[in-house]
């Protein structure tokens, strides 16, 4: 496929989330619903941070890079969309808004960026720079959330964060010094870790999930009318 036609494959995939994206605000703001997805949100993260520890560890150097870029695309455009939905709305309580949905947004890209430049053959150099800065904001989310005593597991969630944000800091070193074994294995250990954590955390969240909204149910099925701010 010619360079023009991948990149303009690529753009069509980034507008098609965008539209995606605009869809669930449009839709939110029309509800009134209370929507709690973090469950997908961590799952979906674990997904991805399993994935990233497979692709530092073994996929760095392969020959054909194109076969990371389905894994890759699922995972940013689930955490992008959920994250600019949250950001935008707010839509759970308080800084978790800020833990989670900024959090989503970052990674989400970082993943989109990481499929479209392997789908035509791109340098991941400048999204491992990026992914330092998005690393930065993790550790010190990380470090907050254990501080504050967020989440009903604050150290393991914070440890978590942290683990994440130190594979973003050592992106560009990993990339750099990609022939260096060593270097790879530490942060795919590191990487397959956070994963790991996220994924316990994800599955303890969908078991307290259904049972916390098993009787829950939206407005219009409690025959309350929505306030609409009016005097």
């Amino acid at each position: 496929m010619p360079t023009a036609d991948k990149i303009r494959s690529g753009i069509d995939l980034i507008d098609e989330c965008l539209k995606i994206t605009h869809q669930v605000l449009a839709f939110s703001t029309r509800s009134p619903m209370f929507i709690d997805y973090i469950t997908l949100m961590l799952i979906n993260l674990a997904a991805g941070l399993s994935l990233l520890s497979a692709y530092v560890y073994r996929g760095l150097d392969e020959p054909i890079q194109k076969r990371w870029v389905p894994g890759f695309g699922v995972v940013g455009a689930i955490a992008l969309v959920t994250g600019l939905h949250m950001v935008f709305t707010w839509a759970v309580p308080g800084s978790y808004n800020i833990a989670f949905g900024e959090t989503s947004v970052l990674f989400g890209i970082l993943f989109v960026g990481t499929a479209w430049a392997l789908a035509v053959g791109w340098e991941l150099i400048t999204l491992a720079a990026y992914g330092f800065f998005a690393g930065l904001a993790a550790t010190i989310i990380g470090v907050r959330i254990i501080n504050l005593g967020l989440t009903q597991t604050p150290l393991v969630t914070g440890v978590a964060f942290i683990l994440t944000g130190l594979g973003g800091i050592f992106a560009a070193p990993t990339l750099h010094w990609k022939s260096t074994r060593s270097l790879r294995t530490v942060g795919a250990i590191v990487l397959g870790l956070a994963a790991l954590i996220f994924t316990v955390i994800a599955l303890r969240a969908y078991w307290s999930h259904l049972e916390g909204f098993s009787n829950w149910k939206p407005l219009p099925m409690r025959g309350v009318t929505p306030s609409t701010g009016s005097p």
